[in-house]
C-alpha cells in the first residue's frame, strides 16, 4: 500500500525545479506528509496542484505562495548555439537529462524531455539559454500533463541512477590508482635528498587519497 508521502509525490508534476525550496520532487512531498511545509510551494503544478494536494492531505487549499514563484505557461529551454561554449554546466544542471553535447562542443536540449525547470539558467556563463513558452494561454497542470509527468519522473530517477553508478566507478578507479601508487612508492621518489623523509610524505598523501576513494565507493 503506497503511504501519504507516496500519493503526494504522484501527484507533483515532476519538473524536479527545486522551486519549493527542496531538492526534488520526492523530498517535498516528504515534507508536506510529514507536515514540515504549506501545499502551496510548487508554481509548476499551479492552483491546479494545491487543490489536488489539499484533497490528499485533507488541508485547506491556498494560493501559490510568490514566494517560491508564480504559476505560467509550460517553457522549453532553447540554447542559441552560436553562442555556446560547450562549457557542460547545463549539462551536468539538467534533472532530466535534456541537454547534449560535451566539452566545448556544441549544446542542445531534446525538447520532448525538458520540464521547463530553468535550472540550466542561472549556470550558463555566457547567457545563451531562453526559456520559451510553449503552451499557450494554458498554465499550470493544464499546461503539463501525467504522461509528461511521468516521462519527467522517469528520466530523472534513471539520472539519478546513473550519477550514482558513474561516481561508483570513479571512486574505484581512483582507489586503483593510489593504490598503484603506493604499492611502486619507492620508483617515485628514488631521486630524493631525504628519501625516507619523501616517501613518508608521499605515502601519507597517497593513503588519504586511498582512504578518500573507498569512503565515496562505499557511499
Amino acid at each position: 500500500m503506497s503511504t501519504l508521502a507516496d500519493r503526494i509525490h504522484d501527484a507533483l508534476p515532476q519538473t524536479q525545479c527545486t522551486r519549493c525550496g527542496y531538492p526534488d520532487c520526492k523530498a517535498y512531498a516528504l515534507a508536506i506528509a510529514e507536515d514540515q511545509v504549506p501545499i502551496n510551494q510548487c508554481p509548476p503544478g499551479g492552483a491546479e496542484g494545491v487543490a489536488i494536494l489539499a484533497r490528499l492531505t485533507g488541508r485547506t487549499a491556498l494560493p501559490l505562495n510568490p514566494d517560491h514563484g508564480v504559476e505560467g505557461p509550460m517553457t522549453v529551454a532553447v540554447i542559441d548555439e552560436a553562442w555556446c561554449i560547450g562549457c557542460t554546466l547545463c549539462i551536468k544542471a539538467c534533472p532530466t537529462d535534456a541537454i547534449l553535447g560535451s566539452n566545448k562542443v556544441m549544446h542542445t536540449v531534446i525538447e520532448s524531455a525538458c520540464t521547463g525547470c530553468d535550472l540550466c539558467l542561472p549556470v550558463c556563463p555566457v547567457d545563451c539559454i531562453e526559456m520559451v513558452p510553449i503552451s499557450g494561454e494554458k498554465t499550470g497542470w493544464a499546461a503539463w500533463s501525467d504522461v509528461l509527468a511521468t516521462q519527467a519522473r522517469q528520466r530523472y530517477e534513471s539520472r539519478q541512477i546513473r550519477l550514482v553508478v558513474e561516481e561508483r566507478e570513479h571512486a574505484e578507479r581512483q582507489e586503483a590508482k593510489a593504490a598503484m601508487k603506493l604499492a611502486d612508492l619507492e620508483t617515485h621518489t628514488h631521486r630524493a635528498l631525504d628519501q625516507d623523509k619523501e616517501m613518508a610524505r608521499k605515502r601519507a598523501i597517497i593513503e588519504a587519497a586511498l582512504a578518500k576513494a573507498k569512503a565515496r565507493k562505499a557511499n
